[in-house]
């Protein structure tokens, strides 16, 4: 029987489902961090070229005034450089390749190198407080100022190429070479990459300058130091996070497990009874296997029931013969030398009776323990085939068996010697009632037939409908019957998914046999 203890099962979550949100949460935490760092770092490079971009202007529009070529701009025209630097796609470069001598080529212009001995000052001067490397080249890359490499020239590095043609370029080079990079960066010079930026010096579509600025992005660690609240905010928000995917985990799971655990431990400690379905099972799993609990709790209860009350009618049937065949040999005992034959012979007869009626019960009670510890078979059998042999068998004892060939056609889940065992038992007990005649019909199921027999016997009065599958209930004690016949038969059914019942009506005895099927493809 099917205890229905945990409604709407479907709407629980599958245990697996889960697992494997907690896990993919658990995964995202630290991944959700490394992106936060790598977008943040971005960020900062960003930041960084954007104030870079910001300071070659201005030193670029110093040094076009210093050298007479500065063109005022006009309302409107706006020519705004954007930043160019993505760690997701910029190559990191090696380091940048030393400043070459190069002898001053006669194009030099003495205005370029006045303009730079000018700007040297303003230079050393910014690069106190921005702390960025400076340096002016003019028009051929040579450098005219700087704190380093004044009169070397860079005109073959990548970035100062591209802006002498006329392009703003930016990269991103490697700070130490990969045999010098010391094993422990300091706070404040913790980035190991240096962004340089080349700006083109223009002036009516003349390129006379560039302006090379290099620097290191701002330090993560020395900015997380000076968010340090916001950190260990995001800190405990990540641990409160983790705190509620442990207490959901554990209310999900745990919990109910425990529940279930403590009412198993009440149930063998004789406190309880049976197993109550948990009223909270986190998954669909859990409920299943709360649902399963609570039956196997309810099957025990019942099966213990069922035990007490057949030991109780057991000892009563067996315990009425042997009484009688007690008083008989006691008073053969007593009386033997001076007892009639004839009353010697009254007392063994009963003696005898009461010995077959041991005997058949003992048969019963076997074939009902077979009964109830039958396993569920894989053999089918065919009804039409178990019909037609038993029809030939009652014919001889003037019971007559009709029915539809056709309408019986069908391949049942139980094998032919239970079902032949269970309708002989059937039908023996009509023609024991006076029948002869029982009619058969079938109504389908998908999955399952009712078979219907019904006899037209002396019937079952209304007192015993209630009892009649009771164990060792029977209305023929006299004529030797056990009243284990029809408990057999229940047990045989059950064990093969399948059961009987009995139908009031007007006239004979109409039992409903319910049996599985094998559905038609």
């Amino acid at each position: 029987m099917r205890i229905n203890a945990i409604p709407r099962l479907k709407r629980l979550f599958r245990l697996r489902t889960i697992l494997m949100v907690v896990l993919l949460s658990v995964l995202f935490l630290p991944l959700s961090s490394l992106y936060f760092f790598r977008f943040y770092a971005n960020e900062q490079i960003h930041k960084t070229e954007i104030e870079l971009i910001s300071q070659s202007a201005a030193f670029s529009a110093i040094y076009r005034e210093l050298i007479q070529h500065n063109t005022p701009a006009k309302a409107g025209d706006y020519t705004p450089i954007s930043p160019q630097l993505d760690l997701t796609t910029q190559t990191i470069l090696p380091r940048r390749p030393q400043a070459q001598s190069v002898i001053m080529p006669n194009n030099s212009d003495f205005l370029s190198q006045q303009a730079g001995k000018k700007m040297q000052t303003i230079l050393l001067n910014t690069q106190t407080v921005t702390l960025a490397g400076i340096r002016i080249l003019d028009q051929n890359g040579i450098v005219v100022a700087g704190r380093n490499e004044v009169g070397q020239s860079l005109a073959y590095i990548e970035e100062v190429q591209s802006a002498l043609a006329g392009r703003y370029h930016s990269v991103l080079r490697k700070r130490y070479a990969d045999q010098a990079k010391p094993s422990l960066n300091s706070i404040s010079r913790g980035a190991d990459m240096w962004l340089f930026t080349a700006f083109p010096i223009i002036d009516q579509d003349q390129v006379y300058g560039v302006v090379y600025l290099s620097r290191t992005p701002q330090n993560m660690l020395q900015h997380l130091y000076s968010i340090k609240g916001r950190v260990i905010l995001l800190m405990l928000l990540l641990l409160t996070m983790t705190g509620l995917l442990a207490l959901f985990l554990s209310s999900r799971l745990s919990r109910p497990i425990h529940a279930l655990l403590e009412q198993t431990q009440k149930v063998t400690r004789g406190e309880e009874k049976t197993i109550k379905a948990i009223n909270h099972p986190g998954s669909y799993e859990l409920a299943e296997l709360s649902t399963s609990f609570v039956e196997m709790s309810h099957t025990l209860q019942e099966r213990s029931h069922y035990i007490q009350q057949f030991a109780s009618h057991v000892s009563h049937e067996f315990k009425t013969p042997l009484t009688s065949m007690q008083g008989s040999l006691e008073l053969l005992q007593d009386h033997l030398a001076d007892m009639p034959i004839q009353q010697q012979q009254h007392f063994i007869n009963n003696l005898l009776q009461d010995t077959q009626r041991l005997k058949d019960l003992v048969n019963g009670l076997l074939e009902q323990a077979r009964a109830d510890t039958l396993q569920t078979s894989a053999e089918t059998c065919a009804l039409l085939t178990v019909l037609t042999t038993l029809k030939s068998r009652y014919a001889d004892h003037n019971l007559t068996l009709h029915y539809d060939d056709k309408q019986l056609d069908y391949q049942l889940m139980i094998s032919t010697t239970a079902l032949e065992s269970i309708l002989f038992n059937l039908f023996d007990n009509s023609r024991q009632h006076g029948a002869d005649l029982i009619q058969l019909t079938v109504t389908a199921e998908q999955d399952h037939i009712q078979l219907f027999i019904q006899d037209n016997g002396s019937g079952i009065s209304t007192a015993n409908q209630q009892r009649i599958f009771t164990p060792f209930f029977t209305t023929r004690r006299e004529g030797g019957g056990t009243g284990l016949g029809l408990g057999i038969i229940r047990s045989t059914l059950k064990a093969n998914g399948s059961s009987i019942h009995l139908k009031d009506v007007d006239s004979g005895t109409l039992f409903i046999v319910n049996l599985k099927r094998i559905a038609n493809k």
